[in-house]
C-alpha cells in the first residue's frame, strides 16, 4: 500500500484528486493540505511514501514546498503538478528533488502510472514540458537573482528585500539590475513579469 499527501489549494480539485487516487487499492490518501508552508509538518505526521503538490500554493510554493520535504524526509518522494506548465520550472524543480513535473490536464490513467513510476524509483516528466526546456535552455538567473525577483513580484520594494535577504539595499539594487538585463527588461516589475512567465522563478 502507497501512503499519498496531496497538497492542493483548490478544494474541488483537491477532493477530485483524493477520489480518484482512493479508488486505486494500492493509494492510501494519509493526508491533504492546502497550503505550501503546511506540507513538512503533514508529512512528519504522516510519512507519506509520495507527496504530490501543486506548483502554485499560498505559504509557500510547491517547488519550495518541494526541497523543504526532500531535506526532512528524504525516503519521502515528490510529485509536482501544475494547472500552467512553464519549462522554466522544471530544472529548478527536479533540483529541489522532485521526482515528477505534469501538468493537471494528465489523464487519470497517466498519473496513476506515474505515480507507481516515481514509488519505482523513476522520473516522469511531460514530453511536452521537457522538450520546449530543452529548447528555452537553462534559467540565466542567479539564486539570489531569482530571490530578489520573487519579491519584487510579491510587491517588496528595495529597502524591504535588502531587510529580507539580509543585504543591503546596494546589494539588490545590483541583483535587480543583473536580473533585468538578463529578462531584457526596463524595469524590475517588468523584469519579475517575464521571469514569472517563463517559470524562472
Amino acid at each position: 500500500m502507497l501512503k499519498l499527501l496531496i497538497a492542493e489549494d483548490l478544494d474541488l480539485v483537491a477532493e477530485a484528486f483524493v477520489a480518484l487516487l482512493n479508488t486505486e487499492p494500492e493509494f492510501e490518501v494519509v493526508a491533504r493540505v492546502n497550503r505550501g508552508d503546511r506540507v513538512v509538518e503533514a508529512a512528519r505526521e504522516h510519512r507519506p511514501d509520495i507527496a504530490l503538490l501543486d506548483v502554485v500554493m499560498p505559504g509557500l510554493t510547491g517547488i519550495e514546498a518541494c526541497r523543504q520535504l526532500r531535506q526532512a524526509l528524504p525516503d519521502c518522494k515528490v510529485m509536482l503538478l501544475t494547472s500552467i506548465p512553464r519549462s522554466g520550472h522544471l530544472a529548478t524543480a527536479l533540483a529541489a528533488g522532485s521526482s515528477a513535473y505534469l501538468p493537471k490536464t494528465s489523464t487519470a490513467e497517466q498519473l496513476v502510472e506515474a505515480i507507481h513510476t516515481v514509488a519505482g524509483g523513476g522520473v516522469v516528466l511531460d514530453p511536452a514540458i521537457a522538450a520546449e526546456a530543452l529548447v528555452a535552455g537553462p534559467n540565466p538567473l542567479t539564486d539570489r537573482e531569482r530571490d530578489t525577483l520573487r519579491l519584487v513580484h510579491q510587491g517588496l520594494r528595495t529597502t524591504q528585500i535588502a531587510e529580507e535577504l539580509f543585504l543591503s539595499s546596494g546589494t539588490v539594487r545590483n541583483y535587480l539590475s543583473s536580473a533585468m538585463t538578463k529578462m531584457q527588461a526596463t524595469s524590475r516589475t517588468e523584469a519579475a513579469r517575464a521571469a514569472r512567465r517563463r517559470g524562472f522563478i
